[in-house]
């Protein structure tokens, strides 16, 4: 992909890196950008196990472009007003598709995060499985301070790693959270110096590549939907995933 788009995918082994290249905009981001980042999911080759969300410049993502708030072409707020109701579903539900392939259960993303993660920069990273923030890192859920909601996947993420108080909070203030914080709340794995962020994504990255695929597909997959199972649900989930295994190593698996 080119980086037209304002942002490019590079393929390297088990490894993908999506990088947003917007660095002049502090890569605000705009539905050509999600458009693209839908299509990379159906560019990936089968081999990649790993993708890292990562961005050029200082910042990860300063948030939606705000010319799609003051402007009048396609995919403004002016135009997505005119539309149906249900037309401008259709119309975020595309958008969305940009962020949602993230959780498929056969990759584990790594979000690196510089800077600024506004809005759909937050909701971004907050995509993917697994964020590594610089020291410098400052987040928002920012979408309220326009009048708006997050619309781009990011709510049930949040609610899941922070609790129903803290992420109203979070939602309703629209405040920035810096990275140490962050990583108290349960939003980051890991923070590192800035110029270290780089080589802590990738050193995650093999980390996850230290362990059997198959394995890791079935584990990601137990975690993603312990939430919406019972206890009895999800141990019956966990028997039948170690069955799996068990016949897989023996060389008995379909």
């Amino acid at each position: 992909m080119t980086v037209d788009s304002g942002v490019r995918l590079e393929c390297a082994g088990p490894v993908a890196t999506v990088t947003l290249c917007r660095p002049d905009v502090l890569n605000a981001q705009t539905p050509a950008m999600w458009t693209a980042l839908s299509h990379f999911s159906r560019d990936l080759p089968g081999d990649v196990r790993v993708v890292i969300v990562r961005a050029e410049g200082r910042a990860f993502s300063a948030g939606l472009d705000l010319s799609l708030v003051s402007g009048e072409g396609t995919n403004s707020f002016t135009e997505m007003a005119r539309l149906t109701p249900e037309e401008s579903v259709d119309r975020i539900h595309a958008f969305q598709m940009g962020f949602t392939w993230f959780r498929r259960p056969d990759i584990v993303s790594v979000a690196a995060v510089q800077g600024h993660a506004i809005g759909a920069g937050f909701q971004l990273a907050l995509a993917c499985d697994l964020r590594v923030l610089a020291d410098d890192a400052q987040l928002s859920m920012a979408e309220v301070t326009l009048g708006l909601v997050p619309d781009l996947g990011g709510t049930k993420r949040l609610l899941e790693l922070v609790g129903y108080a803290r992420a109203l909070e979070i939602c309703v203030t629209g405040r920035r959270m810096g990275a140490a914080e962050a990583e108290r709340l349960g939003l980051a794995n890991l923070v590192v110096p800035r110029a270290d962020l780089d080589g802590a994504a990738r050193d995650l990255a093999a980390a996850v590549l230290a362990s059997p695929r198959a394995a890791v597909v079935e584990v990601k997959a137990l975690l993603a939907a312990a939430a919406d199972r019972r206890y009895e649900e999800q141990d019956l989930a966990e028997r039948e995933a170690q069955v799996r295994r068990f016949r897989d190593l023996a060389g008995l698996g379909e």
